[in-house]
């Protein structure tokens, strides 16, 4: 896996790089030494590694959550390549298969793995997510079964996407969301806006997207969203904004996902969700909010949580291949691998905007 190790190039043999954050603001493309090839690994060259907001977490602030950075680290971890070795008990991968990679190697010895809620592994190891390294390098070696082969009709940028659209995925799986659920999004970034086209695929009839950027509401709208509205950051104005929303959505709200995570999405949708449905809190802005429990319990309001996925990437490629989601319209900036463009691109993901997702070609 991306966690560095064994030196595996010699003299004369390519030396592999990676985008190393060294402090806040703070990037550079260094060497990066590989680990040993196991028997159930391959060694994966990198072709499309996509920006998350966790990764401009890291570079401004060193830290994501609980998560601190307190030494220099390999970033990204929305990623896919084509395979260049395989180790000698891989037996479903071969040379030259293009792949996507599912960035997080669960123990599968806790009760959590066993249970099958390998997400919430207390010994999870996650690509770029400290202290393991990620997958904006040259190369990489990850175990075989967490990479999974594209199909023909699905390129590479699409694979790097099924990282942030398995938390859509799951995120819809956990709602259980199907052809009678009415949904509300809070939040039109990138995890909002994969979130509605998962809602989507699972049947959704009547989407709607709430978002401050007048921007990214008309991509949602683009994209399929029912309707929208835009919000202002007081909380002072929710009473009218749910009001609004009532309104515009012309049907009840059976799930609302907070795919922003602070206290005014948060109090928003526990106003705006029906009695008896569901909030599926997805954002993670805030770590500490006050929000209105006791009135959205008194209404049998149910708070889910989600942290990232489990057993998506099937499902995720299903979607593409089928057509049934289409991802490409999300990538809206495309960078090499260089230093300068390195530290163009995060500069492009951190300001917003109109980026969506920024992707590196390698």
């Amino acid at each position: 896996m991306g966690k560095g190790g064994n030196e595996r190039y010699g003299s004369g043999e390519e030396e592999n790089m990676a985008a190393w954050l060294v402090g806040i603001d703070n990037l550079k493309i260094q060497p990066f030494k590989l680990p040993a090839l196991g028997p159930h690994d391959v060694r994966i060259r990198m072709k499309s590694v996509g920006i998350c907001g966790s990764d401009v977490h890291y570079l401004k602030a060193m830290r994501c959550a609980d998560f601190v950075v307190k030494e220099p680290m390999v970033i990204g971890h929305e990623c896919a390549g084509v395979i260049e070795e395989v180790g000698s008990e891989v037996k479903d991968l071969v040379s030259g298969d293009r792949v996507a990679l599912e960035p997080g190697i669960s123990c599968w010895r806790c009760n959590q793995c066993k249970q099958g809620s390998y997400n919430l592994c207390p010994d999870m190891k996650f690509f770029a997510t400290p202290p393991i390294h990620g997958a904006l390098a040259n190369q990489v070696i990850h175990p075989a079964d967490l990479c999974f082969k594209l199909p023909d009709n699905v390129s590479l940028e699409e694979g790097a996407m099924c990282e942030p659209l398995s938390v859509g995925v799951h995120a819809c799986r956990r709602a259980k969301v199907g052809p009678e659920t009415n949904i509300l999004i809070m939040g039109a970034g990138p995890i909002g806006l994969v979130t509605m086209l998962a809602a989507r695929a699972f049947g959704a009839p009547r989407i709607m997207l709430v978002d401050v950027d007048d921007y990214r509401l008309s991509v949602g709208k683009e994209l399929g969203a029912d309707a929208v509205v835009k919000v202002s950051t007081d909380i002072q104005d929710i009473t009218e904004e749910v009001e609004q929303i009532h309104k515009l959505m012309e049907v009840g709200v059976d799930v609302t996902f907070d795919c922003a995570g602070f206290t005014k999405t948060m109090s928003t949708a526990l106003r705006a969700t029906r009695s008896g449905g569901n909030v599926c809190l997805v954002g993670m802005g805030h770590g500490v909010m006050n929000v209105p429990l006791t009135p959205a319990a008194a209404r049998e309001v149910d708070v889910l949580g989600v942290f990232r996925y489990k057993n998506t990437w099937p499902l995720c490629l299903e979607f593409l291949q089928s057509g049934k989601i289409d991802v490409k319209p999300l990538i809206t900036h495309r960078f090499g691998f260089s230093q300068k463009e390195i530290e163009e691109a995060f500069e492009i993901s951190a300001r917003g905007g109109s980026a969506i997702k920024v992707m590196f070609n390698l």
